[in-house]
Protein backbone atom coordinates (compact mmCIF):
# COMPACT_ATOMS: atom_id res chain seq x y z
CA UNK A 1 0.00 0.00 0.00
CA UNK A 2 1.48 3.61 -0.56
CA UNK A 3 0.06 6.75 1.25
CA UNK A 4 -0.45 9.94 -0.28
CA UNK A 5 -0.38 12.59 2.18
CA UNK A 6 -1.38 16.29 1.38
CA UNK A 7 0.99 18.83 2.52
CA UNK A 8 0.39 21.92 0.19
CA UNK A 9 -1.46 24.55 1.98
CA UNK A 10 -0.26 27.49 3.88
CA UNK A 11 -3.00 26.76 6.98
CA UNK A 12 -4.48 30.83 6.61
CA UNK A 13 -6.59 30.10 9.91
CA UNK A 14 -3.60 29.03 11.45
CA UNK A 15 -2.39 32.76 10.78
CA UNK A 16 0.17 34.37 12.27
CA UNK A 17 1.80 30.70 13.30
CA UNK A 18 2.02 29.71 9.50
CA UNK A 19 3.66 33.06 8.71
CA UNK A 20 7.52 30.82 8.10
CA UNK A 21 6.05 27.69 8.57
CA UNK A 22 3.38 25.15 6.57
CA UNK A 23 0.68 24.18 8.79
CA UNK A 24 1.54 20.71 8.77
CA UNK A 25 4.82 21.52 10.53
CA UNK A 26 3.15 22.76 14.06
CA UNK A 27 4.32 21.07 16.85
CA UNK A 28 2.22 19.04 18.88
CA UNK A 29 3.88 16.95 22.01
CA UNK A 30 7.31 18.42 19.80
CA UNK A 31 6.60 16.95 16.39
CA UNK A 32 5.19 18.20 13.99
CA UNK A 33 1.83 17.03 13.23
CA UNK A 34 2.30 15.79 10.34
CA UNK A 35 4.94 13.28 11.78
CA UNK A 36 2.28 11.55 14.08
CA UNK A 37 -0.06 11.00 11.28
CA UNK A 38 2.68 9.74 8.80
CA UNK A 39 3.96 6.98 12.13
CA UNK A 40 0.45 6.15 12.70
CA UNK A 41 0.01 5.28 8.88
CA UNK A 42 3.51 3.63 9.29
CA UNK A 43 2.57 1.53 12.03
CA UNK A 44 -0.59 0.04 10.20
CA UNK A 45 2.20 -0.93 7.81
CA UNK A 46 2.78 1.39 4.73
CA UNK A 47 6.30 2.29 4.46
CA UNK A 48 5.66 4.06 1.25
CA UNK A 49 4.76 7.42 0.83
CA UNK A 50 3.97 10.66 -1.04
CA UNK A 51 4.01 14.15 0.43
CA UNK A 52 2.41 16.97 -2.15
CA UNK A 53 4.31 20.02 -1.00
CA UNK A 54 4.28 23.51 -2.18
CA UNK A 55 4.05 26.58 0.74
CA UNK A 56 7.02 26.19 2.97
CA UNK A 57 8.28 23.02 1.40
CA UNK A 58 11.86 23.19 2.02
CA UNK A 59 10.98 22.85 5.19
CA UNK A 60 9.21 19.42 5.20
CA UNK A 61 11.47 18.22 2.77
CA UNK A 62 14.60 19.26 5.57
CA UNK A 63 12.89 17.50 8.41
CA UNK A 64 11.72 13.94 6.46
CA UNK A 65 14.04 13.60 3.97
CA UNK A 66 13.68 10.64 2.43
CA UNK A 67 12.19 9.00 5.33
CA UNK A 68 14.82 6.18 5.96
CA UNK A 69 15.22 7.93 9.55
CA UNK A 70 11.63 6.74 10.22
CA UNK A 71 12.10 3.13 8.02
CA UNK A 72 10.19 4.94 5.42
CA UNK A 73 9.97 5.85 1.48
CA UNK A 74 9.56 9.58 1.28
CA UNK A 75 9.08 10.98 -2.74
CA UNK A 76 7.86 14.37 -3.03
CA UNK A 77 5.11 16.35 -5.77
CA UNK A 78 5.35 19.87 -5.68
CA UNK A 79 1.83 21.64 -6.08
CA UNK A 80 3.14 25.02 -7.33
CA UNK A 81 -0.18 27.07 -6.92
CA UNK A 82 -2.67 25.85 -4.74
CA UNK A 83 -5.26 25.23 -6.98
CA UNK A 84 -7.49 23.11 -4.73
CA UNK A 85 -7.46 19.07 -3.58
CA UNK A 86 -8.42 17.48 -6.64
CA UNK A 87 -5.02 19.72 -8.20
CA UNK A 88 -2.54 18.56 -5.45
CA UNK A 89 -3.92 14.83 -5.74
CA UNK A 90 -3.11 14.87 -9.03
CA UNK A 91 0.30 16.04 -9.02
CA UNK A 92 1.05 13.09 -7.51
CA UNK A 93 -0.14 11.04 -10.39
CA UNK A 94 3.20 9.84 -11.94
CA UNK A 95 4.55 8.19 -8.09
CA UNK A 96 1.92 6.30 -7.33
CA UNK A 97 1.62 3.05 -8.75
CA UNK A 98 -1.45 1.04 -7.43
CA UNK A 99 -4.01 1.42 -4.73
CA UNK A 100 -3.27 4.18 -2.43
CA UNK A 101 -4.47 5.56 1.14
CA UNK A 102 -4.86 9.24 0.53
CA UNK A 103 -4.79 11.71 3.86
CA UNK A 104 -5.00 14.79 4.65
CA UNK A 105 -1.96 16.15 6.51
CA UNK A 106 -3.51 18.41 9.43
CA UNK A 107 -5.09 15.88 11.07
CA UNK A 108 -5.38 12.90 14.03
CA UNK A 109 -6.34 9.69 13.49
CA UNK A 110 -5.19 6.10 14.96
CA UNK A 111 -3.22 3.36 13.52
CA UNK A 112 -5.98 0.67 13.77
CA UNK A 113 -8.46 3.20 12.32
CA UNK A 114 -6.06 3.52 9.23
CA UNK A 115 -5.61 -0.39 9.54
CA UNK A 116 -9.75 -1.04 8.95
CA UNK A 117 -9.55 1.63 6.04
CA UNK A 118 -6.85 -0.03 4.17
CA UNK A 119 -9.33 -3.71 4.54
CA UNK A 120 -12.33 -1.68 3.10
CA UNK A 121 -11.57 -2.36 -0.77
CA UNK A 122 -11.63 0.91 -2.78
CA UNK A 123 -13.17 3.67 -3.08
CA UNK A 124 -13.63 4.38 0.02
CA UNK A 125 -14.16 7.31 2.29
CA UNK A 126 -13.53 8.09 6.42
CA UNK A 127 -16.43 9.48 8.07
CA UNK A 128 -16.94 11.20 11.31
CA UNK A 129 -18.86 12.88 13.90
CA UNK A 130 -18.92 16.21 14.99
CA UNK A 131 -21.54 18.98 16.84
CA UNK A 132 -20.00 21.61 13.99
CA UNK A 133 -20.63 19.91 10.78
CA UNK A 134 -21.23 22.86 8.87
CA UNK A 135 -17.58 23.66 8.89
CA UNK A 136 -16.54 20.71 6.88
CA UNK A 137 -18.50 18.64 4.09
CA UNK A 138 -21.84 17.13 5.52
CA UNK A 139 -22.37 13.57 4.12
CA UNK A 140 -25.37 11.24 4.18
CA UNK A 141 -25.03 6.96 4.75
CA UNK A 142 -26.90 4.41 3.76
CA UNK A 143 -25.57 0.70 3.86
CA UNK A 144 -22.13 1.10 4.22
CA UNK A 145 -21.89 3.67 1.13
CA UNK A 146 -22.02 7.16 0.85
CA UNK A 147 -25.19 8.70 -0.70
CA UNK A 148 -24.51 12.90 -0.47
CA UNK A 149 -21.80 14.86 0.24
CA UNK A 150 -22.31 18.80 0.35
CA UNK A 151 -19.27 20.75 1.44
CA UNK A 152 -20.06 23.81 4.61
CA UNK A 153 -23.98 23.44 4.63
CA UNK A 154 -25.59 25.63 6.20
CA UNK A 155 -28.22 23.38 6.97
CA UNK A 156 -26.54 20.51 7.88
CA UNK A 157 -28.33 17.14 7.04
CA UNK A 158 -26.80 15.35 10.02
CA UNK A 159 -23.46 15.43 11.90
CA UNK A 160 -21.74 12.94 9.94
CA UNK A 161 -18.76 14.56 8.10
CA UNK A 162 -16.26 13.55 5.41
CA UNK A 163 -12.82 13.27 7.70
CA UNK A 164 -10.30 14.14 4.68
CA UNK A 165 -9.13 9.89 4.59
CA UNK A 166 -9.46 7.67 1.47
CA UNK A 167 -8.54 4.81 -0.32
CA UNK A 168 -8.71 5.01 -4.07
CA UNK A 169 -7.57 3.06 -6.86
CA UNK A 170 -5.43 5.02 -9.60
CA UNK A 171 -9.08 5.26 -11.50
CA UNK A 172 -9.61 8.40 -9.36
CA UNK A 173 -7.31 10.48 -11.20
CA UNK A 174 -9.89 9.81 -14.44
CA UNK A 175 -12.47 11.01 -12.22
CA UNK A 176 -10.08 14.06 -11.28
CA UNK A 177 -9.31 15.26 -15.30
CA UNK A 178 -13.08 15.47 -15.62
CA UNK A 179 -13.24 17.95 -12.97
CA UNK A 180 -14.48 21.86 -13.71
CA UNK A 181 -12.86 24.80 -11.51
CA UNK A 182 -15.57 25.36 -8.74
CA UNK A 183 -16.64 29.21 -8.03
CA UNK A 184 -13.87 29.40 -6.40
CA UNK A 185 -11.51 28.75 -9.13
CA UNK A 186 -10.10 25.63 -7.60
CA UNK A 187 -10.44 22.23 -8.19
CA UNK A 188 -12.25 20.26 -6.01
CA UNK A 189 -11.34 16.63 -4.55
CA UNK A 190 -15.30 16.36 -3.78
CA UNK A 191 -16.41 17.15 -6.95
CA UNK A 192 -14.12 13.95 -8.63
CA UNK A 193 -16.34 12.12 -5.96
CA UNK A 194 -19.68 13.09 -7.71
CA UNK A 195 -20.15 10.18 -9.69
CA UNK A 196 -19.15 7.91 -7.46
CA UNK A 197 -21.77 9.13 -4.69
CA UNK A 198 -24.16 8.68 -7.60
CA UNK A 199 -23.60 5.50 -8.67
CA UNK A 200 -23.34 4.08 -5.28
CA UNK A 201 -19.80 2.89 -5.31
CA UNK A 202 -18.28 5.24 -2.70
CA UNK A 203 -18.00 3.11 0.40
CA UNK A 204 -17.77 4.91 4.04
CA UNK A 205 -16.22 3.75 7.01
CA UNK A 206 -16.69 5.33 10.37
CA UNK A 207 -13.52 6.35 12.17
CA UNK A 208 -13.48 5.36 16.16
CA UNK A 209 -11.43 8.38 16.43
CA UNK A 210 -10.52 11.39 14.52
CA UNK A 211 -9.09 15.20 15.23
CA UNK A 212 -9.37 18.17 12.50
CA UNK A 213 -6.60 20.54 13.88
CA UNK A 214 -8.22 23.64 11.91
CA UNK A 215 -7.44 26.54 14.60
CA UNK A 216 -4.46 27.15 16.86
CA UNK A 217 -6.76 26.73 19.72
CA UNK A 218 -7.40 23.24 18.36
CA UNK A 219 -3.90 22.12 18.58
CA UNK A 220 -3.93 22.24 22.82
CA UNK A 221 -6.31 19.57 22.54
CA UNK A 222 -4.32 17.55 19.78
CA UNK A 223 -1.64 18.56 22.07
CA UNK A 224 -3.18 17.18 25.11
CA UNK A 225 -4.25 13.26 23.38
CA UNK A 226 -1.10 13.08 21.99
CA UNK A 227 0.72 13.28 24.87
CA UNK A 228 -1.76 10.68 26.67
CA UNK A 229 0.39 8.05 26.40
CA UNK A 230 3.93 9.87 27.16
CA UNK A 231 6.29 7.92 28.84
CA UNK A 232 8.54 9.84 31.44
CA UNK A 233 12.22 10.13 30.50
CA UNK A 234 15.35 12.46 31.16
CA UNK A 235 17.85 12.89 28.94
CA UNK A 236 18.73 15.48 30.37
CA UNK A 237 19.83 17.31 34.03
CA UNK A 238 17.10 17.28 36.94
CA UNK A 239 18.85 19.11 40.04
CA UNK A 240 18.13 18.20 43.60
CA UNK A 241 14.74 20.29 45.17
CA UNK A 242 12.76 19.34 41.67
CA UNK A 243 9.19 17.58 41.90
CA UNK A 244 7.97 15.39 38.76
CA UNK A 245 4.46 14.14 39.10
CA UNK A 246 3.54 11.98 36.09
CA UNK A 247 4.93 11.64 32.95
CA UNK A 248 7.66 13.91 32.20
CA UNK A 249 9.96 13.47 29.00
CA UNK A 250 13.13 15.92 29.53
CA UNK A 251 15.60 16.63 26.59
CA UNK A 252 19.12 16.37 25.81
CA UNK A 253 20.68 19.04 27.23
CA UNK A 254 17.97 20.71 29.23
CA UNK A 255 18.37 21.47 32.60
CA UNK A 256 15.50 21.15 35.67
CA UNK A 257 16.32 23.97 38.48
CA UNK A 258 15.87 22.96 42.27
CA UNK A 259 12.27 24.04 43.47
CA UNK A 260 10.65 24.08 39.97
CA UNK A 261 7.70 21.80 40.42
CA UNK A 262 6.25 20.08 37.23
CA UNK A 263 3.51 17.95 36.38
CA UNK A 264 2.88 15.72 33.82
CA UNK A 265 2.62 14.87 31.11
CA UNK A 266 4.81 17.18 30.16
CA UNK A 267 6.96 17.28 27.09
CA UNK A 268 10.35 19.66 27.35
CA UNK A 269 12.58 19.52 24.40
CA UNK A 270 16.53 20.16 24.17
CA UNK A 271 18.82 22.15 25.39
CA UNK A 272 16.09 24.17 27.63
CA UNK A 273 16.18 26.02 30.79
CA UNK A 274 13.40 25.62 33.88
CA UNK A 275 13.44 27.50 36.72
CA UNK A 276 14.30 27.82 39.51
CA UNK A 277 11.19 27.40 41.37
CA UNK A 278 9.07 27.25 38.35
CA UNK A 279 5.49 25.92 38.07
CA UNK A 280 4.75 23.42 34.98
CA UNK A 281 1.32 21.99 34.72
CA UNK A 282 0.32 19.06 32.57
CA UNK A 283 -0.37 18.95 28.78
CA UNK A 284 2.27 21.22 28.32
CA UNK A 285 4.85 20.80 25.62
CA UNK A 286 7.92 22.95 25.68
CA UNK A 287 10.28 22.89 22.36
CA UNK A 288 13.91 23.17 21.94
CA UNK A 289 15.92 25.88 23.38
CA UNK A 290 13.37 27.51 25.65
CA UNK A 291 14.07 29.04 29.29
CA UNK A 292 11.28 29.47 31.67
CA UNK A 293 12.37 31.05 34.49
CA UNK A 294 12.21 32.15 38.22
CA UNK A 295 8.41 31.94 39.67
CA UNK A 296 7.16 31.79 36.22
CA UNK A 297 4.14 29.48 35.55
CA UNK A 298 3.03 27.79 32.34
CA UNK A 299 -0.38 25.79 32.02
CA UNK A 300 -1.44 23.48 29.35
CA UNK A 301 0.39 25.57 26.75
CA UNK A 302 2.27 24.89 23.42
CA UNK A 303 5.83 26.94 23.48
CA UNK A 304 7.99 26.81 20.34
CA UNK A 305 11.77 26.97 20.18
CA UNK A 306 13.52 29.45 21.98
CA UNK A 307 10.55 31.62 23.56
CA UNK A 308 12.16 33.18 26.78
CA UNK A 309 9.52 33.29 29.54
CA UNK A 310 11.57 33.86 32.47
CA UNK A 311 10.55 36.10 35.60
CA UNK A 312 7.49 36.21 37.09
CA UNK A 313 5.20 35.33 34.21
CA UNK A 314 1.69 33.44 33.67
CA UNK A 315 0.99 31.65 30.76
CA UNK A 316 -2.38 29.35 30.16
CA UNK A 317 -4.35 27.92 27.58
CA UNK A 318 -2.10 29.15 24.87
CA UNK A 319 -0.56 28.61 22.11
CA UNK A 320 3.04 30.81 21.74
CA UNK A 321 5.11 31.02 18.53
CA UNK A 322 9.38 30.78 18.33
CA UNK A 323 11.52 33.03 19.72
CA UNK A 324 9.29 35.36 21.52
CA UNK A 325 10.67 36.94 24.88
CA UNK A 326 8.50 37.48 27.62
CA UNK A 327 9.25 40.74 29.88
CA UNK A 328 9.44 40.18 33.50
CA UNK A 329 5.71 40.32 35.22
CA UNK A 330 3.91 39.75 32.24
CA UNK A 331 0.70 38.03 32.48
CA UNK A 332 -1.72 36.08 29.77
CA UNK A 333 -5.35 36.01 31.20
CA UNK A 334 -7.31 32.90 30.08
CA UNK A 335 -10.70 32.89 31.66
CA UNK A 336 -13.64 35.44 31.02
CA UNK A 337 -14.96 36.63 34.24
CA UNK A 338 -18.84 35.91 32.77
CA UNK A 339 -17.50 32.33 31.70
CA UNK A 340 -18.95 32.64 27.95
CA UNK A 341 -16.64 30.90 25.69
CA UNK A 342 -14.00 32.43 24.37
CA UNK A 343 -13.79 34.30 21.31
CA UNK A 344 -10.65 35.10 19.24
CA UNK A 345 -11.11 37.87 16.07
CA UNK A 346 -14.90 36.91 16.79
CA UNK A 347 -14.01 33.36 16.01
CA UNK A 348 -15.53 31.03 18.69
CA UNK A 349 -12.84 28.86 20.04
CA UNK A 350 -15.78 26.59 22.05
CA UNK A 351 -13.40 26.87 25.00
CA UNK A 352 -14.11 28.45 28.36
CA UNK A 353 -10.65 28.50 29.08
CA UNK A 354 -7.99 30.10 25.96
CA UNK A 355 -5.45 32.76 26.36
CA UNK A 356 -3.85 34.29 23.45
CA UNK A 357 -2.36 33.10 20.08
CA UNK A 358 1.59 34.85 19.74
CA UNK A 359 3.25 34.45 16.62
CA UNK A 360 6.85 34.33 16.35
CA UNK A 361 9.18 36.94 17.19
CA UNK A 362 6.94 39.34 19.32
CA UNK A 363 8.89 40.77 22.36
CA UNK A 364 6.92 42.12 25.34
CA UNK A 365 8.37 44.51 27.96
CA UNK A 366 8.22 44.29 31.62
CA UNK A 367 4.87 43.94 33.25
CA UNK A 368 2.46 43.97 30.15
CA UNK A 369 -1.06 42.39 30.21
CA UNK A 370 -2.35 40.25 27.60
CA UNK A 371 -6.26 39.89 27.88
CA UNK A 372 -7.99 36.70 27.20
CA UNK A 373 -8.25 35.75 23.43
CA UNK A 374 -5.71 38.22 21.64
CA UNK A 375 -4.17 37.38 18.79
CA UNK A 376 -0.77 38.82 17.75
CA UNK A 377 1.04 38.89 15.01
CA UNK A 378 5.05 38.15 14.58
CA UNK A 379 7.24 40.46 15.19
CA UNK A 380 5.27 42.77 17.13
CA UNK A 381 6.70 44.81 19.71
CA UNK A 382 5.18 46.26 22.79
CA UNK A 383 6.83 48.70 25.29
CA UNK A 384 6.45 48.11 29.39
CA UNK A 385 3.22 47.95 31.47
CA UNK A 386 0.89 47.75 28.12
CA UNK A 387 -2.20 46.13 28.11
CA UNK A 388 -2.77 44.28 25.24
CA UNK A 389 -6.38 42.82 24.02
CA UNK A 390 -7.65 41.57 19.96
CA UNK A 391 -6.74 41.26 17.26
CA UNK A 392 -3.20 43.00 16.45
CA UNK A 393 -0.82 42.71 13.25
CA UNK A 394 2.33 41.68 11.94
CA UNK A 395 5.19 44.16 13.03
CA UNK A 396 2.37 46.38 15.31
CA UNK A 397 4.46 48.64 17.96
CA UNK A 398 3.28 49.62 20.98
CA UNK A 399 5.14 52.10 22.74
Amino acid sequence: MECIVLAAGEGKRMRPLTGKRPKVMLPLANRPMMEHLVLAARDAGINHFVFVVGYGEREIRKYFGDGSAWGLHIAYATQRHQQGTADAVRSARDLVTGPFLLLNGDMILKTSDIMAICRQGYPCMAISTTDHPGDYGVVLEENGFITSLEEKSKQPKSNLINAGAYLFSLEIFDLIDQVEPSPRGELELTDALTRLITEKKLKAYHLSYWMDVGYPWDMLDANTTLMGSLDAKNAGTVEEGVFLKGPVDIGEGSVIKSGTYIEGPCVIGKNCRIGPHAYIRGATSIADDCHIGHCSEIKNSIIMSGTKIPHFNYIGDSVIGSDCNFGAGTKLANLRHDHVNVKVCGKDTRRKKFGAVIGDNVQFGINCSINVGSMIGSGAHFAPNSSIEGCIGDKATIR
